[in-house]
C-alpha cells in the first residue's frame, strides 16, 4: 500500500498534484450544486473543499500551488475582461448612467464600511504598522466574501503577495468566513427593501406593464402603405423623412410591379407600395402623410424577399461600421438589427461589427446569399478559439500590470499586478481590438469554460494553502468577528442605496433587484430576482451595471491593500 500512500501524500509527485486538484474541484463543484432555500454556493464551494483538504494534510509544494493559483487567476480575470469589454463603455448610455452611479455608491459604501469596521474593531494604536496592515488585509478578504466577489479576492491576494511577500496573511480565511452570509445577506436585503417600502409585487408588475405599454416610441410597428400624397412624387426617401420629421425605415418597395430594396436616395412616385417600420406612436403620423395601409403579400412578388440571420465570421469585417458596408446601395439588402451576445442592437450606421455578431438581413435571396459569403457565416470558424490572440493579450496584460506607478506618500510603487493588468487589457481588446486587427472572439461556452477552469484552479489553490490555519482562525481567532463584520458590509450599503433609489428616485423594484445583484456581481441574487417577475427588468438592471461593478470590485480590493498597507 506504499504506492497509495505516496500518491496521496507525496507532495513532490506530479500525479499527486493532479489527483489533489481533481479531487478538490470535483467534490467542491458537486457539493456547490446543493441548494438550501433555493440558494447554492456554486463553484465557490471548491474553496471550502480545498480548505478541508489542506486541513487534513493533503497539500502540495508551495511553488506549485502558487503557480497554479496565479495562472488560474490570470485566466479567470482575462476571460471576464473579454466578456464585459464590448459592453463596458456602452453601459453608460441609454439611461445607464443613473444605475451605474447607484452601483458605484454601493461599492463605495462597502469599502467605507470595511475600513470603518477595521478601525473600530481591529486597529490597535499600540501595535506595529505591520500588524495593523495584516489586520486590514484580512478585512479586505472579508469585504470580498461579503460582496461575493471572487475576482476581487484574487486581486487582493496578489496585492498581498506584493506587499508582504512570503509572510502574506491568509486573507482567504476572512473571505470564507464572510461568503456564506454574503450570499444570504444580499437576497435578504433585497427582501427587506420590499417590506420597508411596502412594495406589492402585483402592483409593481402592473405598473411596469403600464409604463412599457405607454412607452410607444420604443415599440416597433410594421405596415404597408400606398403612396397617395401627390406632393411626394419625385421626392427621395430621405427627403420624405426630413419633411415628416419622424424616423422610419422602408425595407421594401413595390414600383411598376417590381419589388426592390430602397436606399435613402430612392425616388418615390404616387401609387408605390412601401413596407415601413416605425415607432408605434409615429405610425398614425406616417400613415397620414404618405397614404393608407394596403395588404401586400411581399413573398409572392416577382422578386421574393427573404429575411436571414447571418453570422459575422470573416476577420476582415471585424471593426467595420455598417455605414462603411453600404448594404442597401452596393448589396441591395437592408440590415434591420444585430444580435450580440445576449443583446439586441439597432443596426445604426456608426455601429461597428464584431466577430460573432448575428445580423438580420432582408432582401432578394441571391443578394442575401452574397452578403452571407462576404460576412463569412461559418459556424465552424467560431468553434475554434483564437488562442494566439488570448495569449497575446495575457502577455501584454502581465507586462502592463508589472509597470511600477509611484504615488506621492506611498513608499512602495503601486502595480496593477497579475489581476488588474490582464483585466484592463482584456477590456480594451474586447472593445478596441479590431483597430489592431486582433480578433479575440470566443464563443460564450468557450469563454465560460476557460473562466470556470481558471476560477476552479484559483479557488482550489487558495483553499489548500489556507486549510492548515483555517480552523485556528475561526475557532481560536477572529472568525466569528469576521462573520458579523462581513454581514454588516453586505447589508448596510444595499439598504441605504436601495431605500434612496426607491423612495427618492422611484426606481422600479424589479430593476432595483437587478441593480443590487449586478453591483455585487452575484448570480444567485439575479436568479432570485428573475423568479420574482416575468419581465426582463432584473436582467436589464444587472447587465447595465455588471461590467463597471466587476471592474471596480477587482480594482478597489487591490488598491486598498496597495495604498493603505505598509510593512
Amino acid at each position: 500500500m506504499d504506492w497509495l500512500q505516496s500518491l496521496f501524500f507525496s507532495t513532490d509527485s506530479v500525479a499527486h498534484i493532479v489527483l489533489l486538484y481533481a479531487l478538490v474541484i470535483s467534490v467542491g463543484i458537486g457539493l456547490g450544486r446543493i441548494k438550501v432555500g433555493g440558494v447554492s454556493l456554486g463553484v465557490t464551494f471548491v474553496l471550502f473543499a480545498g480548505i478541508v483538504a489542506g486541513h487534513f494534510g493533503f497539500t502540495g509544494t508551495y511553488n506549485v500551488l502558487t503557480f497554479v493559483q496565479d495562472f488560474g487567476l490570470i485566466l479567470f480575470v482575462y476571460c471576464i475582461g473579454l466578456q464585459v469589454g464590448p459592453g463596458f463603455f456602452e453601459s453608460f448610455k441609454k439611461g445607464g448612467v443613473q444605475l451605474n452611479l447607484m452601483a458605484m455608491s454601493i461599492i463605495l459604501l462597502n469599502v467605507l464600511c470595511c475600513i470603518g469596521l477595521y478601525f473600530l474593531v481591529f486597529y490597535d494604536g499600540d501595535a506595529s504598522a505591520t500588524d495593523n496592515s495584516r489586520n486590514l488585509a484580512m478585512m479586505v478578504g472579508v469585504l470580498c466574501g461579503a460582496v461575493t466577489n471572487t475576482p476581487g479576492l484574487g486581486a487582493a491576494t496578489e496585492a498581498c503577495n506584493q506587499i508582504f511577500g512570503a509572510s502574506a496573511p491568509a486573507i482567504t480565511n476572512g473571505y470564507a468566513c464572510a461568503y456564506p452570509l454574503g450570499v444570504v445577506g444580499i437576497i435578504g436585503a433585497i427582501i427587506a427593501i420590499r417590506f420597508l417600502c411596502n412594495i406589492s409585487m402585483k402592483d409593481e408588475q402592473k405598473r411596469m406593464e403600464k409604463e412599457q405599454a405607454a412607452n410607444l416610441h420604443v415599440v416597433p410597428h410594421r405596415m404597408t402603405l400606398a403612396v397617395q400624397n401627390a406632393y411626394l412624387s419625385g421626392k427621395t426617401i430621405l427627403q420624405i423623412r426630413q419633411f415628416l420629421g419622424r424616423d422610419f425605415v422602408c425595407s421594401r418597395i413595390l414600383q411598376d410591379g417590381h419589388v426592390s430594396i430602397p436606399t435613402r436616395d430612392t425616388v418615390i412616385a404616387e401609387g408605390n407600395k412601401m413596407f415601413i417600420t416605425c415607432a408605434k406612436d409615429d405610425a398614425e403620423a406616417v400613415r397620414a402623410f404618405i397614404g393608407p395601409e394596403e395588404d401586400v403579400v411581399w413573398e409572392e412578388q416577382d422578386v421574393p424577399m427573404v429575411s436571414k440571420h447571418i453570422l459575422v465570421t470573416q476577420p476582415s469585417m471585424n471593426g467595420k461600421t455598417f455605414g462603411q458596408m453600404h448594404f442597401s446601395s452596393v448589396h441591395g439588402v437592408n440590415v434591420t438589427r444585430i444580435r450580440r451576445g445576449d443583446m439586441n442592437l439597432f443596426a445604426d450606421h456608426s455601429l461597428r461589427m464584431q466577430i460573432g455578431d448575428r445580423i438580420v438581413v432582408v432582401g432578394p435571396e441571391d443578394a442575401v446569399d452574397r452578403v452571407a459569403r462576404v460576412m463569412g457565416n461559418s459556424v465552424k470558424k467560431l468553434e475554434h478559439p483564437n488562442l494566439s490572440a488570448i495569449f497575446i493579450g495575457i502577455f501584454v496584460g502581465i507586462i502592463f500590470g508589472a509597470i511600477p506607478i509611484a504615488l506621492p506618500g506611498i513608499p512602495t510603487p503601486v502595480k496593477l499586478g497579475l489581476a488588474g493588468g490582464p483585466l484592463i487589457v482584456a477590456i480594451l481588446i474586447g472593445r478596441f481590438g479590431y483597430r489592431a486587427k486582433l480578433v479575440a472572439y470566443t464563443t460564450t461556452s468557450a469563454n465560460l469554460m476557460l473562466r470556470e477552469i481558471g476560477l476552479a484552479l484559483f479557488l482550489a489553490s487558495v483553499g489548500i494553502k489556507a486549510g492548515a490555519s483555517f480552523v485556528n482562525t475561526v475557532v481560536a481567532g477572529d472568525g466569528l468577528t469576521y462573520v458579523w463584520c462581513g454581514f454588516l458590509i453586505t447589508v448596510l450599503p444595499i439598504l441605504i442605496v436601495g431605500l434612496i433609489a426607491r423612495l427618492c428616485y422611484k426606481t422600479n423594484y424589479f430593476t432595483l433587484m437587478g441593480l443590487i445583484a449586478g453591483s455585487n456581481t452575484d448570480p444567485p441574487a439575479l436568479a432570485f430576482a428573475n423568479q420574482s417577475t416575468t419581465s426582463d427588468a432584473p436582467a436589464v438592471g444587472y447587465s447595465t451595471v455588471y461590467p463597471l461593478s466587476m471592474f471596480l470590485r477587482i480594482l478597489t480590493a487591490q488598491l486598498i491593500i496597495l495604498l493603505l498597507c505598509f510593512v
